[in-house]
């Protein structure tokens, strides 16, 4: 889909000009400025203000390098991000991933998304992320902690719990929350709500385990409802193994589906009687083993080596959670071929620009990251609400909350999508009612 307006073109061009060789920036910016066509044409304010010009535009690009020291004795480097792109709402809120993946871009993409994701939550919350090339799998406890302390010993100097709260992502779980958050206290002698995810012990909240998953089967079943069909009896492949997946398996289990695929980086497996939670919690939180080591025990299940393939498993819901672009056209069509009507993304930007066409095109019930996943940054700023307190909730509460929160997003982006001519189509839904609540805060600030 080509952009009409040539302002939004040249807005496009700028960007790919100045942010060169970064491909998932790029991408991400475009599906949002595909969107906000109709707004544009509606609110010539936001052309007059440069509100796009400064919304594509992150307000501050932090990047350092982490030296660290591994078990031989021998000094690493790595390199390290912090991406505040957005404020209007509130302090910046976002992730920070380890993967070796990582690079400015992947951060900028993320960053971007998350302005919009955190404005659909309805919470006071900016947006921004961060992470490290670093690759925390195959290292030790102590590796993990030495590398912990040099990140967080430069990011600490540009974050707060009023200014900047970053959370986990890809790589970064309890674990690295726990010695990042030491090394703050450490260096800033306070105890504040400066990170989430904490440990129950230091000020975590419950339910933000399962969030995502959670928050990811919420916004599915609203938006299965609004159509008259539900998760009662429907066959689910899920991708990914993390949280996002296991916690999606539970919800969608519970809400009476089956579901029969989950995937590694390695490959997938296949259980057509349903895959066993309780094996797959074992082997991936307790052991941390690859999910292929489910079939030894389960041995009617099936191992394949490579991921695509698990999307040509027959299945009526499609959530991936895994990686960004994991979807592309061929698989979205073999979805399509295979009955699949309903697709919600547990990870950030897993189907690509064409794989989103084909699921529009064919009446599939599309359900995008920003709005599918944001259950996550959701609990998360509840979390800093409760650190703001000083006291906690309890998991009824906070699950309550949960999904009071991914119904209104599903409300929000559907009511969005309708009001500017584009009904039925969540992608254009979830960035216009994303989109729309930092605009109007951005016009009341001035030229910031």
């Amino acid at each position: 889909m080509a952009l009409k307006s040539a302002y939004l073109q040249g807005v496009l061009e700028t960007v790919k000009k100045r942010n060169p060789a970064e491909p998932e920036f790029h991408q991400a910016v475009t599906e949002v400025l595909e969107s906000l066509e109709n707004v544009i044409e509606k609110h010539p304010e936001f052309q007059a203000a440069g509100i796009i010009e400064r919304i594509v535009e992150p307000e501050r690009v932090v990047m350092f390098r982490v030296p660290w020291v591994d078990d031989s004795g021998k000094v690493q480097v790595n390199r390290g991000f912090r991406v505040q792109f957005n404020s209007a709402i509130g302090p910046y809120k976002g992730g920070l991933r380890l993967h070796p993946s990582v690079y400015l871009g992947i951060i900028k993409f993320l960053g971007f998304e998350q302005v919009f994701k955190n404005s659909l939550t309805g919470l006071a919350m900016g947006g921004g992320k961060g992470g490290s090339d670093f690759d925390p799998k195959g290292k030790s406890d102590g590796e993990v902690m030495r590398f912990c302390q040099s990140f967080m010993t430069e990011l600490s100097r540009h974050i707060g719990a009023d200014t900047d709260v970053p959370a986990g992502d890809i790589g970064v779980g309890g674990r690295e929350i726990g010695f990042l958050y030491g090394q703050y206290k450490r260096l800033r002698n306070e105890f504040t709500g400066v990170l989430t995810g904490k440990g129950l012990t230091y000020g975590g909240s419950l339910t933000r385990t399962e969030a995502t998953g959670y928050g990811l089967c919420y916004f599915t079943d609203a938006m299965l409802r609004d159509v008259g069909k539900s998760f009662k009896g429907a066959t689910v492949v899920i991708s990914g193994s993390g949280n996002v997946a296991i916690y999606a398996h539970q919800k969608a289990t519970q809400l009476g589906a089956k579901v029969v695929a989950l995937s590694d980086s390695n490959g997938y497996i296949y259980d057509k009687n349903g895959i066993n939670l309780d094996t797959v919690k074992r082997l991936k939180e307790v052991e941390r083993k690859r999910i292929k080591e489910y079939v030894k025990e389960h041995p009617q299940a099936e191992y394949h080596e490579g991921c695509a393939g698990i999307w040509t498993i027959p299945c009526d819901i499609a959530l991936p959670s895994a990686t960004q672009n994991e979807i592309d056209k061929a698989s979205a069509e073999i979805l399509v071929k295979n009955g699949c009507f309903a697709v919600a993304e547990g990870a950030n930007m897993p189907s690509t620009p064409d794989a989103v066409e084909v699921f529009l095109k064919n009446g599939v019930l599309f359900g995008p990251a920003k709005a599918a996943n944001a259950g996550g940054v959701a609990t998360s700023g509840l979390e800093m609400s409760q650190n703001s307190m000083r006291m906690a909730w309890t998991f009824e509460e906070v699950d309550a909350k949960l999904k009071d929160i991914m119904e209104n997003i599903y409300a929000n982006a559907r009511d969005a999508a309708a009001q500017y001519g584009n009904k039925g189509n969540f992608v254009a839904g979830a960035n216009i009612a994303g989109f729309l609540k930092v605009a109007n805060a951005m016009m009341a600030q001035g030229i910031v």
